[in-house]
């Protein structure tokens, strides 16, 4: 009884290091958000992590994320598709995107999900610095350059 009473005052602890921490750079809520993320880390990842936090210089942290991303490209031929939905695609919808995905680039594919109400409906698909926009909204931004294009011809004839 005596450590998980030790331990809930040690996670206190660093909750509030954190919190204080975070509000004054006014970031506390997108530090909530990283630390949602960072739960989700490997031990390999947190380990690079603190060795990079020793060596004092934050720009190593982009710099191996960056090398890690070309390492990852030139060893691996799973092609990472991102898919920015307006809803939560169902089971169906994220077979034939995968399926789409297969065709295009003739690849594994690593699926990475995204829910953007902005887009109003259809889906954007990115991958290999390729993007594949078939939302409501770039249909709607293509109808409206039309029109506009049209009424500035019409309007000097």
């Amino acid at each position: 009884m005596q450590a998980g009473r030790s331990d809930r005052r040690k996670v206190e602890r660093y909750a509030r290091i954190l919190l204080d921490a975070a509000k004054s750079e006014g970031r506390a809520n997108a530090d909530l958000v990283q630390w949602r993320h960072a739960v989700k880390f490997s031990p390999e990842v947190l380990d690079v992590l603190a060795a990079l936090q020793a060596e004092d210089n934050p720009q190593l942290v982009s710099q191996v994320y960056e090398q890690l991303q070309s390492l990852v490209a030139a060893d691996d031929t799973t092609v990472m598709v991102t898919v920015t939905t307006a809803v939560a695609m169902d089971d169906d919808l994220r077979e034939k995107v995968l399926e789409k995905a297969h065709g295009l680039f003739d690849a594994a594919i690593y699926l990475v999900e995204r829910i953007d109400p902005a887009i109003l409906g259809g889906i954007i698909l990115e991958a290999r610095g390729q993007r594949y926009d078939a939302s409501v909204r770039a249909q709607l931004a293509n109808i409206r350059k039309r029109l506009a294009s049209a009424s500035t011809r019409g309007g000097a004839a």
